[in-house]
């Protein structure tokens, strides 16, 4: 009896210590798409020793501020360049672990009011997110459509941070509101347009994707990457952006997501 006791005792003590040993990673992440991109990605990661727990931000201030806190691991919300506005702005270490995809930024149309936007009319009113590369990225954007001219971008091939303060012509006195990213969808309902990024375009909901009518060329590519903080040589994270750049991932990600969501390793 007291054989068996001693073999049960093993067996659970094995166990427990097999439980104990899968690594665990905390990252941070906007819900759609990067939130369900890191839940395609867990049963990959658990298979490979990695336990995964998303937590999930709406906003894309908090993933950082909570990242370089040490509070998580890692997040997956941004692109390169706002990270490396942000490091600038705030002071952080953040660094880019890898690229997972791109989303291309498009122009929508309030619904209610459905203004054409070929002949876009007098004193339209357009929101725009307001953080700084992607308020950039949206002005860009509506230059490319001929509604309005900026400064010219830098010779060395970086990019100025732009606002609405910064436009040089402005022929339909287009007027631009400025909302957090977050917002610019709801904002719509009170604009005649606004310039979503495809993350939260994703989560107004089906309706709305694909309905852009406009959109980043390709050739305009601001990738997605996961950030960590700078000098972090956890290999659990090697794994992580390895499992995302993965074929099952970006099978995952081309047939979820179609165009409003690209998988890309460059940045």
């Amino acid at each position: 009896m007291k054989k068996i006791l001693t073999l049960v005792l093993a067996l659970v003590l094995i166990a427990a210590v097999a439980v104990a040993s899968a690594d665990k990673l905390v990252v941070g992440a906007s819900s759609t798409p990067h939130g369900e991109i890191l839940e395609a990605a867990k049963p990959i990661l658990a298979e490979k020793g990695v336990e995964l727990e998303i937590v999930i931000y709406d906003d894309y201030v908090q993933p950082n501020v909570q990242l370089d806190g040490g509070d998580i691991d890692a997040n997956y919300f941004q692109h390169s360049a706002y990270l490396n506005n942000f490091n600038t702005e705030y002071g952080t270490k953040l660094a880019v672990l890898g690229a997972v995809h791109y989303e291309p930024m498009g122009i929508y149309v309030n619904q209610e009011k459905k203004p054409d936007f070929a002949a876009i009319a007098d004193g339209a009113t357009i929101a725009v997110p307001n953080d700084p590369t992607n308020e950039t990225r949206a002005l860009r954007l509506l230059e490319a459509q001929g509604l309005i001219t900026l400064p010219a971008a830098p010779e060395d091939g970086s990019e100025l941070n732009l606002t609405a303060l910064d436009i040089i012509d402005n022929p339909k006195n287009v007027e631009i509101v400025e909302v957090e990213a977050a917002t610019v969808p709801r904002t719509l309902a009170d604009t005649d347009f606004a310039v979503i990024n495809s993350n939260y375009a994703l989560q107004a909901g089906p309706e709305m994707v694909g309905t852009a009518v406009a959109s980043e060329s390709s050739d305009i590519a601001f990738p997605n990457v996961v950030a960590i903080r700078e000098g972090d040589t956890n290999p659990d994270l090697t794994t992580l952006i390895e499992v995302l750049q993965s074929q099952d991932i970006i099978d995952f990600i081309t047939t979820t997501y179609g165009s409003a969501v690209i998988p890309t390793t460059e940045y």
